[in-house]
């Protein structure tokens, strides 16, 4: 579990990066809270930095979206989806539960 902010730091709209290995980005769409790999399946570009319309996040590069709750593409050029992770908020503070990569142990 890796403390993220607080609450009240992401508003509606805003999404953060998280350095971690690989980075994560975590969105608040609407007062829901999602988190993804950060980078871009069909090219490293960062999530973060793209534009959030609803539960979809569009790449800044090339234009490709992803929805925040599957990770799935939406649209090419990006054909293989984004790792999601579990979000939850403790005392005002937002979490990232990094989900296992496959082939890898927990």
């Amino acid at each position: 579990m890796i403390p993220v902010c607080r609450l009240a730091d992401l508003p509606a709209g805003e999404s953060v990066r998280l350095d971690t290995t690989p980075p994560v980005a975590v969105f608040n769409a609407d007062g829901e809270l999602y988190a993804i790999d950060d980078t871009c399946t069909h090219q490293d570009a960062s999530l973060s930095e793209g534009w959030l319309e609803g539960c979809l996040v569009e790449c800044p590069l090339h234009a490709a979206s992803f929805d925040l709750r599957t990770g799935q593409p939406t649209c090419l050029p990006a054909r293989r989806p984004v790792r999601t992770h579990r979000v939850t908020v403790d005392d005002g503070i937002i979490h990232v539960h990094l989900a296992v990569e496959e082939g890898t142990a927990a």
